[in-house]
């Protein structure tokens, strides 16, 4: 028998789209047909309309559909065949069994059969769009669950047309299925069944983002970008596939092929099988590759783990009860082995990039550091999997706390090589603030904990007295505590000018990296310097001493001036305005050496303590 390749698309829609509602098919009442009657009664009966819809009948009865035309009469048809292949059964073996008659029968149910067959590969390469995942799962969410059989019956009411057609498809396809394997038809039954659904099953998969023609070597040679692509399609499958595309073809597998277990078993098998295996493959082939891969691609590998992770309970659910399946959820667990053993690695490779950071050449401006940028950011990211990651990695959060401690060793150091320790202090103000605000953000802070964080502000707040101190105190010390006589006034307005201009031309080029923290040092350092400096002008600021041949020599800032100035401090040096330099003297700058910091990291030592390996590096 001549049929459509089930891989092509019929061009005619199917006739269930017809407006008649679809009820269950009908059972013939205007013919008695008798289990268990004799041979030759039923293929009398029987002989007229299979040979009616014989496919190989000369008035082309193959172009005519028996289902999608007279269901009634569909129903006949497979009532002929049950009782006819009843009769058969009971005359075999017998010694007076007239094998004449027998052969009738049997050509017969072979004539109808070649039928069925052919209405069973129309019925599911027309109706490609009411045997989808999202139609089964809707007519599974309204039917009912036989507790007894397992098998599912439609609810009858408020259905669309679409869920009834779907309804009515699924209930010929069982109806066909059941008669052919009741016949002795299952395995051909199987073959186009088989044939067609693996077709749309494997389209399904391809347009959720699996690519099944990649080789394990063509993955290993596969440059990053192309495999970041291969990932994200990946990725986009498993999550969807094993709650939709494997799920809905279980679910139509066991209603079509209800009455028999081994069969329904070995199609789904047959169908899903080698799309299971390939994504786990793949999974596995990308773990292999991961010695190839930068660090910052362990995300990708994350990725991975949890999506597996994710979906393994609907993976055990699927194929664990089936015995040509059961294995795929070991496969499952062994991907996730393997890219657990490639990730360990990678994150071993940014503890040992961090040990390993050896700079010699200070940040300008007491910038964030790309150090701070780099592990932090990592880190951040990593907090992200703080569900996978322990199953990946012992005492995960532990780790997490040692690589920022790791970090914060390494920047004391950077400190050190800052040109003044002012510019020190405000170096480990921007980078520790950088961690907490960052850590404040994100899922770090479950790593941290409260009270580590808690410690970190403390010791921002530490660093910005401590840079406030040594940079501002000569020109907090240079305003006036008691009242002046006139002899002093000029002496004080110049020791103010002095001390102010040296501190202002050293920040400079100094930079706050978070808005809310430079508005807030500055507002501190106004809370310091413009009350007394006001009262100092108001009170002694005589328009003699204001006027322009002593303006250059004794009050250079009215207060609105000192507040311009200290407004303008901790941005870019490029950014800074031309109106609140220009004005400020030009003489050389005598900067202080810089010392060991000999205030501020007791909070370090006290948490590296109890970690021998960490606190020699940090005394290095």
């Amino acid at each position: 028998m001549i049929m459509k390749s089930p891989f092509s698309r019929p061009s005619t829609s199917s006739c269930y789209q017809a407006t008649t509602r679809y009820n269950p098919l009908p059972s013939p009442m205007h013919y008695k047909f008798s289990y268990g009657s004799p041979l030759e009664e039923n293929v009398e009966i029987a002989e007229a309309l299979i040979n009616k819809w014989d496919t190989a009948a000369s008035d082309r009865s193959e172009d005519r559909s028996l289902f999608l035309g007279n269901r009634y009469e569909a129903k006949m048809f497979l009532t002929c065949i049950k009782n006819l292949h009843a009769a058969m059964s009971c005359c075999i073996g017998l010694e007076d069994s007239d094998s004449h008659m027998l052969g009738r029968a049997q050509k017969l149910i072979e004539t109808a059969m070649k039928r069925l067959e052919k209405e069973l590969h129309d019925i599911l390469s027309t109706n490609e769009k009411y045997l989808d995942q999202e139609s089964i799962s809707s007519w599974c969410s309204r039917a009912s669950m036989d507790d007894e059989d397992f098998r599912f019956v439609p609810s009858p009411s408020d259905q669309r047309e679409e869920e009834r057609v779907s309804s009515a498809v699924m209930a010929d396809l069982k109806a066909i299925a059941d008669c052919m394997i009741t016949s002795g038809f299952g395995k051909e039954c199987m073959k186009i069944y088989n044939t067609s659904r693996k077709s749309i099953f494997n389209k399904a998969m391809y347009d959720r983002g699996l690519d099944r023609s990649l080789t394990a070597s063509e993955i290993q040679k596969m440059d990053c970008k192309s495999l970041e692509r291969k990932i994200r399609g990946w990725l986009r499958a498993v999550r969807v596939s094993f709650r939709t595309i494997f799920l809905s073809e279980q679910i139509l597998c066991d209603h079509v092929f209800a009455a028999s277990l081994p069969i329904r078993q070995s199609c789904f098998s047959e169908i899903t099988r080698e799309g299971a295996l390939a994504l786990f493959s793949f999974a596995e082939s990308v773990a292999a590759k991961s010695k190839k891969l930068p660090v910052d691609k362990v995300f990708y590998l994350l990725d991975m783990y949890e999506a597996i992770a994710t979906v393994l309970p609907e993976i055990e659910f699927i194929f664990s009860d089936n015995y040509s399946t059961s294995d795929i959820p070991s496969q499952a667990k062994n991907s996730l082995i393997d890219l657990g053993d490639a990730i360990g690695p990678m994150l071993t490779d940014l503890e040992s990039a961090i040990e390993k950071e050896s700079s010699k050449f200070p940040v300008p401006g007491g910038c964030i550091h790309p150090l701070t940028h780099n592990v932090i950011n990592y880190l951040t990211r990593l907090s992200d999997y703080n569900e996978v990651l322990p199953d990946i990695i012992a005492e995960w959060s532990l780790k997490g706390r040692l690589m920022v401690l790791l970090l914060l060793c390494k920047l004391n150091g950077q400190a050190e090589l800052q040109k003044d320790l002012g510019l020190s202090y405000l170096f480990l103000v921007n980078n520790l603030h950088y961690v907490v605000s960052k850590a404040r953000k994100s899922n770090l802070m479950d790593i941290l904990g409260y009270e580590l964080l808690a410690k970190y502000e403390a010791k921002v707040k530490q660093h910005v007295e401590s840079y406030e101190a040594v940079v501002w105190v000569k020109v907090i010390k240079s305003l006036p505590v008691d009242d002046l006589d006139s002899a002093g006034v000029k002496d004080c307005f110049r020791r103010f000018n002095m001390e102010f201009e040296s501190a202002y031309q050293k920040q400079l080029s100094c930079n706050i990296h978070d808005p809310k923290l430079r508005d807030e040092i500055k507002m501190s350092l106004m809370g310091k310097l413009l009350p007394a400096y006001t009262a100092l002008y108001n009170s002694h600021g005589t328009e003699a001493l204001r006027r322009e041949e002593f303006r250059e020599s004794v009050v250079r800032y009215s207060p609105e001036d000192l507040r311009d100035y200290l407004s303008d401090l901790f941005r870019d040096k490029g950014s800074q305005s031309s109106s609140s330099s220009c004005r400020l003297s030009k003489g050389k700058v005598h900067l202080r050496p810089v010392s060991r910091l000999v205030s501020g990291f007791s909070v370090f030592e006290s948490l590296l303590s109890n970690n021998t390996y960490l606190y020699k590096i940090y005394r290095g």
